[in-house]
This record gives C-alpha cells, structure tokens and sequence, in this order.
C-alpha cells in the first residue's frame, strides 16, 4: 500500500479471508465427536467444561473479531481523512478497555464453575483407585468383597457419581476421559481425587495429558459406561479367579507363562503366578485392546507384543521374548485371549 496522499486504498476483499477461515474454523469445531472428543460430552462435568469452552471461545473470538477490524480500519482508511483524537479512542476502547472487561467476564463465570468440578463424590460411591505406570493404567475397584483390579480397562456405572483417587508410581502423568470431564494431574507421592459421572452409556477412551516419556502419546485406556446391572455382572466376573484352559495349546501357553518367568512381574488369579510390576492379567483376553490401547486385542498381536514389545512401544519395560519357538509364542497368545 502506498503512503503518498490521496492513494487508493487496497481493496477490502483481500481482508475478508481471516474472518472466513476464522468462521469456518468455528463451524468445523462443532462438528468435533468420537470416543476422545470433549466435544461430545457424556457427564454432567464434561458439559461444564464444553459450556465454558464455548464461553471461552465466544470471547476469543470477539476480541479478535474487535481487533481485527480496528486493523483492517487503520489499514484502508484513506490517509488524508486520518484523524489523531477519534482515531486514539477507538483504539484505547477496542484495544484495551473491550479485551479487559471481556476477560474478566469470562473470568468470573470460569471461577464459578470450578466448584462442582473438584468436589468428592457423596460418601459410599463406588471408588476406583487409578495409578499412572510408564505407560500403562493399573485400576483398582474398593469392593466390600476386597479391591478387584485390572488395567488400561476402565467400566462405570451410569447415572451415579464415581470417586477416583489418582496416583503416580514413577512420573507426573495425567488423567482424562474427555467425554466425562476434565483432567487431573497425577503426582508422585501425592494422592489427587476426582469425582465423575456417565450420564449415558457408551465406549470412550481415556488418555494421559501430561507428557511422560517416551511412550506418551500410546498411554490410552478404554472406557465403557453402562447401566448398573451390567456393571455389577462386568465386576463380579473381574473378581473371579482365571478360567482354566480348555484345549492342549492353551495349557501349553500356561506352562510356558510360568515356566518363562511372566509371572514374576504379572498376576494371574488362580494360578502360581502373583507378579506386581506388570498389568494384572487374569481376564486379559477379554480386554477391548493390548498395549494401553496400543492394538486390538486378538492373538496375532499378542504374538507381536510378547515377542517385542519395545519395537511397539518405545521404553516398554516388559523384556522381549522373541527366543522362544513360534509354537510357544502362539501358545502364549493363545492362552492369553482365553483368559477373559
């Protein structure tokens, strides 16, 4: 553009794409869903947390919007028309004083809405003790039968408040279920709390929000939501020891289990094997997946991970068993995906 006197100004239409992409970008938004989507909320904290997202948003958008066009003002006004006193108002009233109350605003509705998102659910709710672990989830369900644990598994009953006590063995992780609320640092430690709520049944996946290693990003878990019924028959089978195998291969597996020493670092109820460092594996093969998320939960995969499981997830502790015959992998796998 040029600054000589009486120049024409540039065409206004070279300054309506960032208003466009901006609009689009909103319209795109709305259109976010799926089983991580905060978008698509499932529980009365998430719906808190996407009305103050969209509050949030509004916000943003109409302060950019204000400065925006102040921008495109100063940019096309035609120069010998410029005058310094209207010119100074309009910027201190959309620069500055438009911005502030906008976000203080915003801020005193996003403080209003914290207090329901911290607070413990009512005594006697079902209590699930949820443990970060480089990179996987250890679940412990408090019972009045004893705690019934699994891992990178979560069920919830629906309708009804479920108190999580939150920890860490290692690093600072992050716990978060998008559909049901928000997130919740995990600490080494320290013991952090968070109650939500299923409003609907579903399958949703969780995930860690805080950069762990390695491995991060494949840190996920699978969560389903279901009426209480279904819940009650889902953990009383979790509590029942494993099933005994019911064909030659799968009790080869079982032998190769414990005679490779797998049971050192897992637990298989029922059996010999009571490790502690690992997942709990006495209904693995009912799992949705292996690897916290990492693959489908089927015996090729199983193969793939027993054999090795650092090509997969880089800083897996878990050793490599790729010197075992291929007979006695798939009969590992095999005994695996039978224990559901």
């Amino acid at each position: 553009m040029s600054d000589r006197p009486g120049a024409a100004p540039p065409p206004a239409g070279r300054f309506v794409a960032p208003f466009v992409g901006g609009a689009v970008a909103v319209v795109a938004a709305t259109g976010c869903d799926g089983t991580q989507s905060a978008l698509a909320p499932a529980g009365p904290a998430a719906e808190r947390v996407l009305t103050l997202f969209w509050w949030m948003l509004g916000g943003g958008v109409l302060i950019w919007a204000t400065v925006a066009a102040l921008a495109v003002y100063a940019i096309v006004i035609e120069r010998p028309k410029y005058e310094l006193d209207p010119t100074r108002w309009w910027v201190i009233g959309g620069g500055v004083v438009a911005p502030t109350v906008i976000l203080t605003v915003l801020l005193i509705y996003g403080l209003g809405l914290i207090p329901p998102l911290v607070r413990d659910a009512p005594p006697g709710s079902l209590t699930v003790e949820a443990d970060g672990v480089r990179w996987w989830w250890r679940f412990r369900y408090r019972t009045p039968d004893g705690p019934v644990e699994t891992a990178n598994e979560l069920h919830l009953p629906t309708d009804e408040p479920v108190q999580f006590l939150l920890r860490s063995e290692d690093v600072i992780h992050s716990f978060w279920i998008p559909p049901l609320g928000g997130k919740v640092d995990m600490i080494p430690g320290r013991e952090n709390r968070l109650a939500l709520e299923a409003d609907r049944a579903g399958t949703f996946r969780g995930a860690c929000a805080e950069y762990c290693g390695a491995s991060h990003a494949l840190m996920n878990f699978d969560v389903t939501t279901q009426p209480r019924e279904e819940f009650d028959a889902w953990l009383a089978a979790q509590a029942a020891p494993a099933a005994e195998p019911t064909s030659e291969t799968a009790a080869l597996g079982a032998r190769v289990f414990l005679r490779s020493g797998c049971g050192a670092c897992h637990a298989i109820r029922g059996t010999p094997a009571d490790g502690v460092v690992g997942p709990d594996l006495t209904h693995v093969g009912g799992r949705p997946t292996i690897g916290a998320g990492l693959l489908p939960n089927n015996e090729a995969n199983l193969v793939r991970w027993i054999a090795r499981p650092d090509g997969l997830k880089p800083g897996a502790e878990m050793p490599a068993f790729d010197h075992l015959p291929k007979a006695e992998l798939r009969a590992l796998a095999v005994y695996l995906k039978s224990l559901k």
